[in-house]
């Protein structure tokens, strides 16, 4: 007796597992950094002040997948605050101002500037490690660059 198998059974395959390609994460931080695609390096990253591509205009690598959300304007507060207070305290320590109005001037503008230009370094950079690490839908998109990491 032979048995004919029918094409409405199932068989048993095992699924087939290939394993992504591996993103180094600190080059994608640095392009993060400087505004660039995680994956080329050529396209910019950001299409306004800190709204995020679609996709790469380069070479059409997915960044809508991110989630930015809190992040980076904590670090960004982070780092601003250690650095202004850190130079607050210096000065007031060795008496450079005496003026009270030039405290008053100088801090508040000083903070904002420093906030405003840190805060797409930091976004740019965390998009670009969630890229890296595969994270919230990044894991399904394949590399569009061959090679380690795609263009550096």
């Amino acid at each position: 007796m032979t048995y004919i198998a029918r094409a409405d059974e199932q068989t048993m395959t095992e699924p087939v597992t290939t394993k992504p390609a591996i993103r180094e994460w600190w080059p994608a931080v640095k392009r993060g950094f400087l505004g660039r695609c995680p994956s080329c390096n050529q396209g910019k990253l950001f299409r306004g002040y800190l709204k995020v591509n679609d996709c790469c205009p380069a070479c059409g690598e997915e960044l809508h997948h991110h989630r930015a959300d809190d992040a980076p304007p904590y670090l960004t507060i982070l780092v601003v605050g250690h650095i202004v207070g850190a130079l607050m305290l210096m000065v007031e320590e060795r008496n450079v101002i005496e003026a009270v109005w030039i405290h008053m001037i100088l801090w508040p503008t000083l903070t904002l500037a420093l906030a405003l230009w840190m805060l797409p370094l930091f976004k740019g950079a965390l998009v670009n490690y969630q890229w890296a690490l595969r994270m919230h839908g990044f894991e399904t998109v394949p590399n569009k660059v061959d090679g380690p990491g795609g263009a550096s």
